[in-house]
């Protein structure tokens, strides 16, 4: 691996860099977009339960805040059951607006890196064809120089799609996934207003 570092040339850091990012984001989001940690299943039941038994109490309150990205969510929501649907809808939108900036965070960044992979594997290919034109000399080839022209090019093409790939795919998994889960913490939501409100059982 080193012998392709050295191979690689300078060009090549910038690229080991942008994917021990993105590597580190993957993790993180993947560790944190987990389903029973952002909309646990069993949650709503739960807080329709609870609510029913005692009403809106402060330790129903931050239990549902510090628990996941739904709770609160639904903490938003009973802190204003006794105003109209209406404005309980709105302040779940809001509450929603800031769950999803949570939920999305890091992924424009895995987003930059997977666009900018491959243009620091180009950037790496036109340093290594310089050196190529740079081996020719009115004395004739260096070959040498050459060979090392030619393996930067090749390398930093190739490890920039090797970043780039990868760093797309998850990009596109994690962004689908936070809409799956805002969508799903919406419904909950409005089924949570509807039960408050008496139009559901």
């Amino acid at each position: 691996m080193l012998a392709i570092i050295e191979a690689a040339g300078w060009p090549i850091w910038p690229l080991i860099l942008a994917s021990v990012v993105a590597v580190a984001i993957i993790i993180e989001r993947a560790y944190s977009l987990r389903t029973k940690e952002v909309a646990p299943a069993s949650l709503l039941l739960e807080t329709i339960k609870t609510y029913q038994e005692r009403g809106v109490t402060q330790e129903l309150i931050t239990q549902l805040t510090d628990g996941s990205p739904m709770g609160r969510i639904f903490a938003t929501a009973l802190k204003n059951a006794h105003n109209s649907r209406e404005i309980m809808k709105e302040s779940i939108e809001e509450s929603g607006r800031a769950v999803t900036h949570e939920l999305d965070r890091f992924l424009t960044s895995l987003g930059t890196i997977a666009s900018m992979a491959p243009l620091l594997g180009l950037l790496g290919t036109v340093i290594g064809m310089i050196e190529i034109f740079g081996a020719q000399t009115a004395g004739g080839t260096n070959p040498g120089q050459l060979a090392h022209g030619i393996s930067i090019a090749l390398y930093n093409t190739a490890f920039g799609l090797i970043v780039a790939i990868p760093a797309m795919i998850f990009y596109r998994f994690f962004r689908a996934k936070v809409e799956s889960l805002v969508v799903d913490m919406e419904q909950q939501a409005i089924k949570l207003v509807e039960i408050v409100h008496g139009d559901r059982k």
